[in-house]
């Protein structure tokens, strides 16, 4: 198994952590808070709406997702029935509950999961679903998948909860990038492989009024070219934008690739300092680089404690995910 696949799901577990209590916070705020950039892990403030109470190193729902939709391609060997990922998502906003958290379901993920439980066509229970919620718990699917097929295990995967052009651009950015970094790119090369991605799974879905995902990713990285991470921060936050939107957040993401380099550690704090929904950002820079530099590339010390705060098991669904990767590349019959 290439290191890449064990880095995506620390990277964005890392990332996740890191962003834990600033998310939803603005830029200025973190600043005041945290400094310009955040340096560890840090518990979640008496104050913040969402994480209060939760201790430092704690991640959020991107990394519970992304592990509920790691299982669920396991059980199925690589395949996602819509209705029973709507029921594990219920089960696993219920489980949220009862741990006392408020950091539940998104607003497409909620609607949607509510339509499948009416008996709405998976379909049609998506349609409206615009934000980044299939692009945050993605991951999984880029290490499980390579080449032509990949768009296509996006779309299947998401659809009956984003179902919109530009959500499904979103995700299929993240997943592609993912995809090439584990089979050996590097993060620049990711960055057209994503955008041309995000061009084919735009035009799978309903379409919205939405500015173009792919386009943006290019913008994004090339605005803050040559930027040092501080002001890189501020123009992500302030021309990007942070919001849940995926034409906002993943291009974020990708603005975070393009700044840290081939530092993912750096990748993640960046990605968690910019404001807004910016555990997920990080998270979605976190997988994608983690993916291109291996395991390795992230402090020992930070993964032991994504590992045991969260009680992860993050190499074994690794593993199962590449296989099925090595699994679904044979040609029939071999």
């Amino acid at each position: 198994m290439p290191a890449g696949a064990p880095g995506c799901l620390y990277g964005l577990a890392i990332g996740d952590a890191l962003g834990m209590p600033t998310q939803l916070l603005p830029r200025g705020e973190i600043v005041a808070r945290y400094g310009v950039l955040v340096d560890r892990f840090h518990p979640g403030p008496a104050d913040h709406p969402v994480a209060a109470g939760s201790a430092a190193g704690s991640v959020t729902d991107d990394t519970e997702q992304a592990v509920l939709l790691a299982e669920l391609l396991l059980e199925s060997g690589g395949r996602v029935d819509p209705r029973e990922l709507g029921r594990r998502l219920v089960a696993w906003e219920e489980s949220m509950r009862a741990r006392g958290s408020l950091d539940l379901l998104g607003p497409s993920t909620r609607r949607a999961v509510a339509a499948l439980a009416r008996g709405v066509d998976p379909a049609v229970a998506g349609r409206d679903g615009t934000t980044n919620g299939a692009a945050m718990r993605i991951a999984p699917v880029g290490i499980a998948v390579a080449g032509e097929r990949l768009v296509d295990r996006v779309v299947e995967t998401s659809s009956a909860t984003h179902g919109t052009g530009v959500a499904l651009a979103g995700a299929a950015a993240v997943a592609a990038a993912v995809s090439a970094g584990v089979d050996g790119a590097t993060v620049a090369q990711t960055f057209p492989i994503a955008v041309e991605a995000a061009r084919r799974a735009a035009s799978r879905g309903r379409w919205v009024a939405a500015a173009d995902v792919g386009a943006r990713i290019r913008w994004a990285t090339e605005l803050v070219a040559g930027l040092d991470p501080a002001d890189a921060a501020e123009t992500i936050h302030t021309l990007v934008g942070t919001s849940l939107a995926a034409q906002e957040s993943v291009p974020a993401a990708f603005a975070v690739l393009a700044v840290a380099g081939e530092d993912p550690w750096l990748a993640c704090r960046l990605g968690a300092s910019v404001g807004g929904d910016c555990d997920t950002i990080a998270a979605m820079a976190g997988a994608v680089a983690g993916a291109c530099h291996g395991v390795d590339a992230f402090p020992v010390e930070a993964r032991q404690t994504v590992a045991t705060v969260n009680g992860l098991d993050l190499d074994d669904l690794a593993a199962g995910l590449w296989d099925l990767r090595c699994a679904n590349s044979r040609p029939p019959g071999a």
